[in-house]
């Protein structure tokens, strides 16, 4: 299917739903599926941005930005996750309990608000990983209207850029939590270690970067290109220095690098 028809077929789904909640974190997806929206809808969008300790700050004001310059209506909720009950445990339906929660309060605000229907930027290439938030998201009626127009990622950063949208080219993001193997209790203080650790890579210049907490030890992936960088011995002493203040006894770097969904392997590999 050509590019151009799967924007109109995204475009005449949204038209059909006359009022949408977009679910909007700011990254990729949901920023090209919220700018689609208000093109079509105008103010019959609200973007819906929950804060919360899984997500960094930097991302917040990122969405907060958009929402602004674009004039769209923005509500901002809260959503603590270590409040969910068997959150903190990590179970592997961990995001099915995260999803769950949070969508149940965006839906909160779209019925309080008049809106028909709760959107999310889930696209074609969010199917092949292990997803149980999915599931969450069949239960509560949210549509996912950019997988309906079979979009992947690579036709949303072309969009993305024509229309000069900011985020084109953001390196790819999910929360804090997801950082942390199944079965090991997440905390307050480690999501705020794994924040400031990526922080400090992002600020040393990396762009892809994921900081793996395994307790005392740090696993760092970033772009596989970005791998000989590591080669700089006083970069990886900094690192070092600077992830041992944050809590971390080991800190190692992963040899393949980046890639989506490396906490699920585990899960994969039982399943297969």
């Amino acid at each position: 299917m050509e590019l151009r028809d799967k924007l109109t077929i995204l475009q005449n789904r949204l038209r059909q739903m006359e009022s949408v909640a977009v679910a909007y974190s700011g990254g990729v997806d949901s920023t090209f599926l919220l700018n689609v929206a208000h093109d079509v809808l105008q103010e019959n969008v609200i973007a819906v941005t929950a804060r919360s300790s899984a997500y960094p700050e930097r991302e917040f004001r990122e969405a907060v930005d958009f929402v602004w310059k674009k004039g769209i209506r923005h509500v901002v909720i809260t959503s603590e996750e270590l409040e969910i009950e068997g959150f903190s445990e990590n179970p592997v339906n961990r995001c099915y309990l995260c999803k769950k929660g949070l969508f149940s309060r965006i839906w909160d605000v779209a019925r309080k608000s008049g809106i028909n229907y709760v959107l999310d930027g889930t696209n074609m290439d969010d199917a092949g990983d292990y997803r149980p938030g999915m599931q969450a998201l069949t239960e509560l009626g949210v549509i996912s209207p950019l997988k309906e127009a079979c979009m992947r990622k690579d036709d949303i950063r072309h969009l993305s850029r024509e229309m000069s949208l900011p985020t084109w080219d953001k390196p790819a993001f999910a929360c804090l939590s997801s950082r942390f193997p199944y079965g090991h209790k997440i905390t307050k203080e480690r999501l705020q270690a794994v924040d400031e650790a990526e922080q400090f890579l992002i600020d040393s210049g990396f762009k892809q970067v994921r900081v793996r907490h395994h307790g005392d030890t740090a696993r760092i992936e970033v772009s596989p290109h970005e791998r000989s960088r590591f080669f700089d011995t006083a970069l990886m002493d900094k690192v070092y220095e600077t992830f041992k203040r944050l809590g971390f006894v080991y800190v190692t770097l992963d040899l393949k690098g980046y890639r989506t969904g490396s906490m699920n392997e585990v899960v994969n590999t039982l399943k297969d």
